[in-house]
């Protein structure tokens, strides 16, 4: 993080210390919520247009490649307005991992039983996504494990993976999607690995304080 603050970044923090000062707390029915909640619902129109003639419809495969575009763009732009307008709400902090992890795991569930990726893929990155999420839950009453780098890394990799996956390419192109997932899998597994040691050095710091 910088240790200094620029004027764009002091822009966006003034509606949140107006807020505060104003003691307001944002409303759950704001903008940045709603663009979560589309993307909830968005998960089951993606599965039903993926699976449209078995899967086999070029038509039907770009227009899943847009729905979950579509999707994931909105992810970009919730949390940019949250923070941006200080819309952060507890709904907000719930909702928003749950769609995300709904939206990757449902196109990884359906391209897995159209055989266009590798059931083992599918089962390594859901066990990291529920693994992590646990690990938060456990450590929760000692604190918050944040977001890192490498956790959005793994994130838009395996988005980009999913997209050429669901794009008709030609086979000769399919290599790059086999590249990209490979990479997002790598640094799954990496950030996976990375969030269980954080875990538990935040567990031995919490108890070696409480026994001091």
């Amino acid at each position: 993080m910088e240790t200094c603050e620029d004027g764009s970044a002091a822009q966006e923090r003034a509606p949140r210390a107006a807020s505060a000062a104003a003691g307001h707390a944002p409303s759950v029915w704001n903008i940045a919520n709603l663009l979560t909640v589309l993307r909830l619902l968005l998960v089951p129109v993606f599965v039903v247009v993926l699976f449209v003639e078995h899967g086999e419809s070029t038509l039907w495969r770009w227009v899943a490649f847009l729905v979950f575009v579509g999707a994931a763009i909105t992810d970009q732009v919730d949390g940019r307005l949250a923070r941006r307008y200080d819309l952060v709400t507890d709904f907000g902090k719930i909702a928003d991992p749950i769609a995300d992890k709904a939206l990757i795991g449902a196109a990884l569930v359906g391209l897995s039983m159209l055989e266009v990726l590798p059931w083992w893929v599918t089962i390594v990155i859901i066990v990291r996504e529920v693994g992590v999420t646990l690990l938060r839950f456990w450590v929760l009453r000692h604190g918050v494990i944040p977001a890192s780098r490498g956790g959005k890394l793994k994130t838009m990799l395996q988005a980009i993976a999913i997209g050429l996956y669901l794009i008709p390419l030609p086979s000769p192109w399919v290599w790059s999607a086999h590249i990209v997932m490979a990479a997002a899998v790598v640094v799954t597994v990496v950030t996976g690995v990375d969030y269980v040691y954080q875990a538990l050095n935040l567990r031995r710091r919490a108890t070696a304080a409480a026994d001091d």
